[in-house]
């Protein structure tokens, strides 16, 4: 690491260097042209495709919310049939939830994280684009089934048992189980994407405490993504398993409980409110100083708030399982953590109004919006506090007073504030600005609209209406707030049309806007107008909260290349790596540019996922070789292998290495990130067991051995052998051979030792269909024989990079990623060993 006040003073203008540096700049980010520019992986485009895609999906999911309402709109009506309301309303929890609630934040993220960071990009941009293709694909595969009757029926929660049984629910569920797991392979790319972005990317000097409050958001909603998603990564196994073999997890006269399905559900489906809320919040927050002229009141305080939602939000979920007959003792702590979390909450909304009444506001499309969030926001927590008690949650629950609620939060939380950022970030991304008077119009449409679609269901629920019915009768009462709320439904679509027309429609004759027309603080308003492929210009020294505000001139010195990695003398795309807490430079990252491989790797997995719904196993199976072989390439031909030379000039005085490894190394942070997340999936399962074990009274159940003991140590010793050899080859890289022998022998000892764990369960003769017991046993042994597949493929990876020179004991991070994560999965297999091996023998039925 460099000590930044060795930096040097900038070099003198020179307009000839100048000309020279951009001609450099943009042969190394350049996108290809015409129709290969698919394989664009540039942070700027893949951003903005992903934007529009989600953006797609949420006028898909509002026309199914239009023809909700127009069933609605009076009593006995039959203008959709019952079968297809259902699939209707499905889908557009389904699309609003999954496919543009967290999808957008991901793709806002990854289009203006980098240029406020002052990166040229996030750290794997091929990952970003891998992610895109996947949602892309998942998305189209789950929102096109409706077109041929197959949509998933069951809602967006898909409860169990009818959602356990194919016969009930039909291959709707299916598309739904395992397309959704597929999108949440893209959601998760994502996280680990922006955490290793935030946390090594950031321009030198950054320290973590002058970050833009954007970033701490990213940090803490990425996070909470890697423990929220992987618990229903796990459900979703687990209900497959049951409906394409018959393994018994949720039915009950097999020693199973639908209510598994609840928990592993809503320990995701709670957080991930918060993770749809709280981006929007960030967005808020950094557009605040720049339309209010002042830094936001209490930034710590909106830090330590945002942890505070993110940790509670993890002990809310039984929240949305008051009615199922849980112990009083945990309705009282529920209850108690759901009152709690407004108490943070709070506190962001009272610092971002304290932000309003110190600073200059001038009224704005973008504050119109910010605004209207705020009112909607706070009325929607007032009726979750509501909802918070027990007793009245008794008389709510699945009436449309829920379904209010749900989308006074949801919508003032996340809609309105991601339109502002529309209107506020709309010239960083076109070069363009929008209209003040057509954005007035479409606010107050959506506001109006909003109101008079979802206040009056305050008062259907309360008259008992319940969620979900395809019609009702006349004698109930309903009718006129049903009509109100349709009327609403249209005036609300009519006003984000306006808003969809002003973003849409052709500006080719209108004036570039400036530069930062806002007047922001923050680094990616110091931008070229019209805007270029490679972002920011010259990476800069920050040393405050507000740069553009509090370092004068540091716009125009960024823009005249005076400050770090202004060239690309051999035309490669480049990045400075920092450390987590101080951002003191630590290496330059070369990072790789565009290709077909993302794609192949995304469209093969996408078939894996698209042939296992439809049983069709052998075509799967050949689906997952090809993405196994694209995945290897897309790892050989990236940016890494020995450098080609040892250190690069980044400019005024500051020279950094061209490698690093270990947890120096990205790559290591985001194989590290990608194992809590795979750890947390299993955690998933290790709670399946552990709530089946307090759910019998003897577990595993009368007549049934568990497998031996002794027969799982000795696989699990087997597997440690492995790891062991792992650990032997990264000691010995100074001598090669020795490296070579290990990598090459590690995966004996790997293979063996998941065929005696198999072997342990067969021969205890566990049957996964016929007790829930069993079929647990089965999948833990089944997750670490997968995961111990995936090992050897990277031990033998390894041993290839070895072979052909691309390591050597200064340059060995594939094979220190390798062992990380071994590493946890050695951890995993002991815990399963303890789990299945040894908590039988010392367990006496429930505690």
């Amino acid at each position: 690491m460099t000590d930044l006040s060795d930096i040097g003073p900038p070099p003198p203008r020179d307009p000839e260097r100048d000309r020279a540096e951009r001609e450099q700049l943009m042969a190394a980010w350049q996108p290809p042209a015409g129709w290969r520019r698919i394989s664009a992986v540039n942070n700027s485009l893949i951003g903005k495709w992903y934007l529009l895609t989600a953006f797609a999906f949420f006028g898909f999911a509002g026309v199914l919310a239009l023809l909700i309402r127009t069933q609605l709109a009076v009593p006995d009506n039959d203008f959709l049939s019952m079968r297809f309301y259902n699939q209707v309303f499905t889908l557009h929890g389904t699309a609003m939830m999954f496919l543009f609630a967290i999808p957008i934040f991901e793709a806002v993220a990854i289009l203006i994280l980098p240029e406020m960071l002052g990166a040229r990009d996030l750290p794997f941009p091929r990952l970003s684009a891998f992610g895109f293709w996947c949602f892309a694909i998942g998305g189209v595969f789950v929102c096109g089934s409706i077109l041929f009757d197959a949509a998933p029926d069951g809602g967006w929660f898909m409860y169990p048992p009818l959602s356990s049984d194919p016969g009930q629910t039909g291959i709707g569920t299916d598309i739904w189980l395992l397309g959704l797991s597929f999108i949440e392979v893209a959601s998760i790319a994502a996280a680990i994407e922006l955490i290793v972005g935030v946390l090594k990317c950031r321009p030198p000097g950054m320290r973590i405490n002058l970050m833009p409050l954007y970033c701490w958001y990213v940090l803490v909603v990425a996070g909470m993504i890697l423990f929220a998603f992987p618990p229903l990564i796990a459900g979703d196994l687990l209900l497959e398993m049951e409906r394409a073999f018959g393994w018994a997890f949720f039915d009950a006269d097999r020693g199973g409980d639908p209510l598994l399905w609840q928990h592993l559900f809503w320990i995701f489906g709670h957080p991930e409110v918060y993770i749809i809320f709280l981006p929007s919040i960030a967005l808020i927050a950094t557009m605040l100083p720049a339309l209010s002229r002042a830094p936001v009141v209490g930034h710590s305080w909106v830090v330590l708030s945002a942890i505070g939602v993110a940790f509670l939000s993890f002990g809310l979920w039984v929240h949305h399982m008051f009615t199922t007959g849980l112990p009083d003792i945990s309705l009282g702590f529920f209850s108690a953590a759901s009152e709690a979390v407004a108490i943070p909450t709070g506190i962001q909304i009272f610092c971002l109004l304290a932000t309003l009444l110190v600073g200059r506001a001038k009224l704005s499309v973008p504050l119109l919006f910010a605004g209207g969030a705020l009112a909607v926001f706070v009325f929607g927590g007032l009726t979750g506090v509501m909802v918070a008690v027990v007793p009245f949650d008794y008389q709510a629950h699945d009436s449309y007073f829920v379904v209010a609620h749900l989308h006074y939060t949801l919508i003032g939380g996340m809609l309105f504030p991601v339109f502002a950022a529309v209107c506020y970030w709309y010239p960083f991304v076109t070069d363009r600005v929008l209209s003040e008077r057509l954005g007035r119009w479409s606010f107050w449409l959506i506001f109006a609209g909003f109101n008079i679609t979802f206040l009056p269901m305050h008062w259907t629920g309360i008259l008992g209406m319940p969620r979900r019915v395809w019609t009702y009768a006349e004698e109930m009462g309903w009718h006129g707030l049903n009509l109100t709320s349709t009327i609403g439904s249209y005036i609300l679509a009519a006003g984000i049309a306006v808003l969809a027309f002003d973003v849409l429609r052709p500006k080719g004759r209108q004036s570039p806007a400036p530069a930062d027309p806002w007047g922001a603080p923050t680094l990616e308003w110091a931008r070229e107008v019209p805007r270029r492929p490679w972002g920011i210009r010259s990476v800069p020294v920050i040393s405050s909260r507000y740069p553009l505000w509090q370092q004068p001139g540091l716009a125009n010195e960024v823009l005249r290349g005076e400050w770090f990695l202004s060239d690309s003398p051999d035309a490669d795309r480049e990045m400075i790596v920092t450390d987590i807490l101080d951002a003191r430079p630590m290496f330059v990252q070369r990072v790789p540019g565009p290709g077909f491989v993302t794609i192949l790797a995304a469209a093969s997995l996408g078939a894996v996922f698209i042939l296992a719904t439809f049983h069709l196993w052998l075509a799967a199976v050949l689906a997952g070789a090809v993405f196994l072989v694209a995945t290897l390439r897309w790892l050989w031909t990236g940016a890494g292998g020995l450098p080609s030379a040892p250190t690069r000039d980044c400019g005024r005085g500051l020279v950094l290495p061209l490698y690093a490894s270990g947890n120096g190394s990205v790559g290591w942070w985001a194989m590290f990130i990608t194992m809590i997340g795979d750890s947390t999936a299993f955690a998933g399962l290790v709670f399946a067991y552990v709530f089946f074990w307090t759910l019998h009274g003897s577990f595993p159940p009368p007549g049934t051995a568990p497998p031996a003991a002794v027969t799982l140590w000795l696989g699990t010793a087997l597997l440690a052998g492995s790891w062991g050899m792992l650990v032997a080859a990264s000691a010995a890289m100074s001598r090669r051979v020795v490296a070579l022998c290990c990598c090459a022998l590690a995966p004996l000892p790997a293979g063996a030792g998941v065929a005696v764990l198999a072997g342990a369960a067969w021969s205890a003769g566990l049957d996964p269909t016929r007790h829930a017991y069993d079929a647990t046993v089965w999948v833990l042994t089944l997750w670490i024989g997968a995961h111990v597949a995936g090992g050897i493929v990277m031990q033998l990876y390894s041993w290839a990079r070895l072979l052909a020179r691309h390591m050597d004991a200064d340059h060995d991070a594939e094979l220190r990623n390798t062992v990380l994560y071994w590493n946890f999965l050695i951890v995993q297999a002991a815990a399963t060993f303890a789990l299945i091996g040894l908590f039988p023998l010392v367990s006496g039925g429930v505690p």
